[in-house]
């Protein structure tokens, strides 16, 4: 796989996102980078966990530009939510582009941003009291913890483009690592997708999706 350069650019709610033309891919949603992850990730996901626990650990797969971090940071300061919060990432962005998101965009500009964007491979840091971090660069192929996980933040690129990181393998490999009745949250609500989820275990909710699409998918372990 080549090394990646993303582009700048501007999504439909004013927040900022990266094009990869690789994969003809962006990092998020063209509708809106915030409300897409604010609608799959934090709502859909960390919202309702911590309807039934104020102690959550969540694996991300994708970090990114580190957009659903810090606005799950935001969410644990302003809720008194305790996160553990651990995130795999491949490839990360070069500084002179993550430089660009923070100089850019209101919704980057944590004093947190800089120090997730330049920790090194399981670096545990702890951002505040309610916020501890750790990244994996790595792919999930390759990923292993002891660590059990509440919530999984599934933000790969689209199966289109990455389509080995979507198969009923990885997701027995997520299945086992979450607590019973943890779950994963996803944009991504293509038919294989789902199928692969419910073969490797899963209970498989199609949920309203965020602006510009009408499904997106919740799969819990029961």
């Amino acid at each position: 796989m080549p090394i990646l350069y993303p582009e700048l650019k501007t999504t439909a709610d004013g927040s900022s996102t990266l094009f990869v033309e690789e994969f003809d891919e962006h990092y998020h949603s063209v509708h809106g980078a915030v409300q897409e992850s604010m609608h799959v990730f934090i709502n859909a996901g960390l919202v309702e966990k911590a309807k039934s626990k104020n102690n959550i650990a969540i694996l991300e797969m994708g970090f990114g530009t580190g957009l659903n971090a810090l606005l799950t940071i935001d969410f644990a300061m302003q809720n008194n939510t305790k996160v553990d919060y651990h995130t795999i990432e491949k490839f990360p962005i070069e500084e002179n582009v993550y430089t660009q998101l923070y100089n850019s965009d209101n919704n980057y500009k944590h004093s947190s941003f800089f120090e997730m964007h330049q920790a090194k491979h399981e670096q545990t840091l702890h951002i505040n009291n309610n916020f501890t971090f750790k990244k994996y660069i790595t792919d999930i192929h390759q990923f292993q913890t002891t660590n059990k996980f509440d919530i999984i933040y599934y933000d790969a690129f689209a199966p289109s483009a990455q389509a080995d990181l979507w198969t009923v393998e990885i997701f027995e490999k997520i299945f086992a690592i979450l607590n019973d009745d943890g779950f994963l949250v996803t944009y991504c609500a293509k038919g294989s997708v789902k199928r692969n989820l419910k073969t490797a275990g899963f209970n498989v909710i199609a949920l309203h999706g965020p602006k510009g699409k009408r499904e997106m998918t919740k799969a819990i372990k029961l």
